[in-house]
């Protein structure tokens, strides 16, 4: 749930916020994939369908989309619920980000997915 110090002095919440929540939930699916370190290499969608305010519980649901052999795609979307009295939930946002497994030294290796 957003907080006050997230948003600008209309309530919004700024995208920025919204990214970040978006790249950490995105990459939990591909974290696990590896079993090993991960990093963000690509955004190649990021809509902004509907502002989000202070108060909106957010839900973040992820899917691959596919699988390389050294990189994850994940689709992100995030669902609002608004209004507690009157509950209205709405997707706010989506988003695609594809994230490669990296070694020690920051390279990229092999995803060691096990069956």
């Amino acid at each position: 749930m957003p907080m006050p110090a997230d948003a600008n002095h209309n309530g919004d919440v700024f995208g920025g916020w919204i990214m970040a929540q978006v790249d950490i939930a995105g990459s939990i699916l591909p974290a696990r994939l590896s079993r090993g370190r991960i990093a963000t290499v690509a955004v190649k969608e990021f809509l902004f369908k509907q502002p989000v305010s202070i108060g909106d519980l957010l839900s973040f649901y992820a899917q691959v989309v596919r699988v390389g052999r050294t990189s994850v795609t994940v689709q992100v979307e995030v669902i609002a619920e608004r209004n507690p009295a009157s509950p209205h939930v709405v997707k706010v946002t989506e988003a695609q980000l594809t994230y490669v497994a990296i070694d020690k030294d920051g390279k990229s290796r092999p995803f060691s997915i096990e069956d």
